[in-house]
């Protein structure tokens, strides 16, 4: 197989499916894929026979979860255009808004849909100020303090979205957050009749007690009378993917450095955004760091040990490499782009999709 390629193993992705339909069924949650994680449809046939549908960030993602996952599809944008309404109508099963304003000029137009808003608590769970939906002057949501007293009055929404976890793998700290909810929106909680607690749970990690949380979930949906929906994005993919290419070159600069034929900056943009590094290499006694061969002096994925030193040609495994990356891969330096490969269930491996010199021009 030639490298680079991003590599999906449906194996691996099915133990996270298996752990999610747990939740699913003893919870009574309803399960939605989050496309702006994750939209490499070719495994949606997997994917959706363990989950109830997707939900969006834009109009084009609404249309790929009604077009190629079907089930339930939910549109979330956080500011909708007038051309983005005309169509989305078409696509979606339940429109969210993230502004009184937008509900206020667009209601009329989607008024014979099932609608939602965002409601930002005030609170999060997250590593990163870049990515916590309450950092300050957040435009993720209507404010608790502005807007919930006339939220609670509107009889023409049917849900809210709560959407304040990134990355979370405490269930403690997601009890306490999710108690603070029923207590101070629980006019609101009272009032609908269906509610989404978004993603970045990570609750298919290893050693979560997800038993546990489908009593929670199935608590907190008797107390307000609601169907929840969660929106796992990372957690249905956690550890399924990974990103294989091919070392390069090797030299040292008082460490020992392997190139390798992809980009941190090109092909997994978070490592780079977020500034951690990936999950590489065994437990081997040759240590190296593994960097990617654009003109950009950061392009680092990490560092990694291995058994055995390093040639021209092997082959370096990127783990962790399904969530973010496809779906924020770019053109830079006119590097060629990974392909995309799936490891069936029955081992064999299948090219989904080839990338070549025509795509990059195109594109520009």
């Amino acid at each position: 197989m030639k490298t680079p390629y991003y590599l999906i193993d449906e194996s691996r992705l099915l133990e996270n499916l298996k752990k999610i339909a747990y939740v699913r069924e003893h919870s009574g949650a309803k399960m939605l894929l989050a496309l702006k994680c994750f939209s490499t449809w070719s495994v949606f046939p997997l994917i959706r026979k363990y989950m109830d549908g997707t939900t969006s960030s834009s109009l084009y993602e609404a249309r790929l979860g009604y077009e190629e996952f079907g089930k339930e599809t939910h549109a979330y944008c956080v500011g909708y255009s007038e051309d983005d309404i005309k169509q989305i109508k078409k696509y979606s099963d339940k429109i969210i808004f993230n502004s009184l304003s937008q509900y206020l000029r667009y209601y009329p137009k989607v008024k014979d849909m099932k609608i939602g808003i965002r409601v930002n608590p005030g609170f999060s769970s997250s590593c990163y100020d870049l990515a916590d939906p309450s950092r300050e002057y957040s435009r993720l949501g209507t404010s608790e303090d502005q807007d919930s007293a006339v939220l609670s009055r509107l009889d023409n929404i049917s849900g809210v979205m709560f959407h304040y976890n990134c990355d979370n793998d405490d269930f403690g700290e997601f009890c306490e957050q999710l108690d603070e909810l029923s207590i101070v929106f629980s006019e609101i909680l009272n009032k609908v009749s269906w509610v989404s607690l978004g993603g970045g749970v990570l609750f298919t990690k290893k050693g979560y007690p997800y038993q546990s949380l489908t009593v929670k979930l199935r608590q907190f949906a008797k107390e307000h009378d609601v169907q929840v929906y969660l929106e796992p994005g990372e957690a249905v993919i956690t550890g399924a993917g990974e990103l294989v290419t091919s070392v390069v070159d090797l030299f040292c600069n008082r460490k020992s450095i392997a190139i390798v034929d992809a980009s941190a900056e090109a092909h997994m943009l978070d490592l780079i955004i977020y500034r951690y590094g990936a999950s590489i290499g065994d437990s081997g006694p040759y240590r190296y760091q593994i960097a990617g061969r654009s003109c950009l002096a950061g392009d680092i994925f990490g560092e990694g040990s291995f058994k055995e030193p390093l040639q021209i040609g092997d082959e370096v495994r990127i783990k962790n490499a399904a969530g973010y990356t496809m779906v924020k891969r770019t053109w830079f330096n006119g590097l060629q782009a990974p392909s995309i490969v799936v490891k069936k269930l029955n081992g064999s491996l299948k090219v989904i999709r080839e990338f070549n010199y025509g795509h990059y021009k195109n594109n520009l």
